[in-house]
């Protein structure tokens, strides 16, 4: 699935640094990019792809380091080495379907696919010359062109006349090295030039210069590919002890959130079975004072009848003694 984002979208949600921005895209030289439109149109990268994030990592790459060649490196590596296993691959199917030839045969064929290469890139170079205008320039290398046609001519017939004509007739295909296309010995000026010249084989060529380059400045300030592999390492290490660092902090501020939760949680219950405690004591207490208060009320209202009953038995005892007298 592409991380394929409107200019609105990426910009309010990812910067540059993101993991999913595209590094080679940044520096301008990402396969996807430069092959498009070509008979190996590789579709979208996986990665973010935006301009503005662009403009942003060319305004803080002049004030920092931020060692995004080396991910552009490893992305470039990965695939050129892929086209170098087709381009193998092609050579030995070549190599199962041609017509088995002597190494002399062979060199005299090689010699002709190398002027015709020759030729197809003057006449690149001398189209694109008159395209911007440079006439004199473009007649300039179109008479080198005439020269190197009379090379061919040349090694054209040494090859032909080193090989029964039925055969010299037949197609001799070539892998080209740059972009893994099918040449073709007998292939006229214009298929070489359409090839040479064309947009397939140029941004083969963009991509291999654009991987040589990085591999051999790396960072301007140090030179070397390999001191800022080490840099690019020492700085990975850093950020992952940062990082881990960061959990760490993270993991004992929720540690210690959860213990504080816990002894909130557990004083709050304490509380709670204190006052509970505290109010069935209070309750009980009540209830033995009531016990009591009426026990108290009771006794006396007994002494009270049993005074109220002596004084009343002590005045009939009286009044019988009275009668009596």
């Amino acid at each position: 699935m592409c991380c394929v984002l409107t200019g609105d979208e990426t910009r309010q949600r990812v910067k540059f640094t993101d993991e999913r921005v595209c590094k080679s895209h940044l520096l301008n030289c990402c396969p996807h990019d430069i092959l498009s439109g070509t008979r190996m149109d590789l579709g979208e990268c996986s990665k973010i792809h935006d301009l503005a994030l662009r403009a942003d990592y060319e305004i803080a790459s002049k004030e920092r380091d931020l060692f995004f060649e080396l991910d552009a490196v490893d992305h470039l590596e990965s695939f050129i080495a892929d086209c170098d296993r087709r381009t193998e691959l092609a050579k030995k199917r070549l190599a199962e379907t041609q017509e088995e030839i002597s190494a002399e045969v062979a060199a005299k064929a090689e010699k002709v696919h190398e002027l015709n290469e020759e030729i197809g890139k003057l006449l690149a170079k001398a189209e694109q010359l008159g395209a911007e205008g440079n006439v004199d320039e473009a007649q300039t290398v179109l008479q080198e062109v005439e020269r190197v046609r009379t090379k061919k001519k040349d090694a054209e017939e040494e090859y032909r006349n080193s090989m029964p004509a039925s055969s010299f007739q037949q197609q001799k295909l070539r892998v080209c090295e740059v972009c893994s296309a099918y040449l073709g010995l007998h292939d006229n000026d214009r298929r070489l030039a359409d090839h040479f010249g064309g947009k397939l084989h140029l941004g083969f060529i963009q991509i291999r210069e654009k991987l040589e380059q990085l591999k051999v400045t790396g960072r301007p300030e140090s030179g070397s590919l390999v001191s800022n592999s080490k840099s690019r390492s020492r700085e990975r290490d850093r950020e992952r002890r940062r990082r881990r660092s960061r959990s760490a902090s993270r993991e004992k501020r929720r540690s210690r959130s959860r213990s504080k939760e816990r002894d909130r949680r557990r004083r709050h219950r304490s509380r709670s079975r204190s006052r509970s405690r505290h109010s069935r004591e209070h309750s009980h207490k009540s209830s033995r004072d009531r016990d009591r208060e009426r026990d108290s009320k009771h006794s006396s209202s007994e002494r009270r009848s049993d005074g109220l009953n002596g004084r009343t038995e002590s005045r009939r005892h009286d009044d019988r003694e009275a009668g009596e007298i």
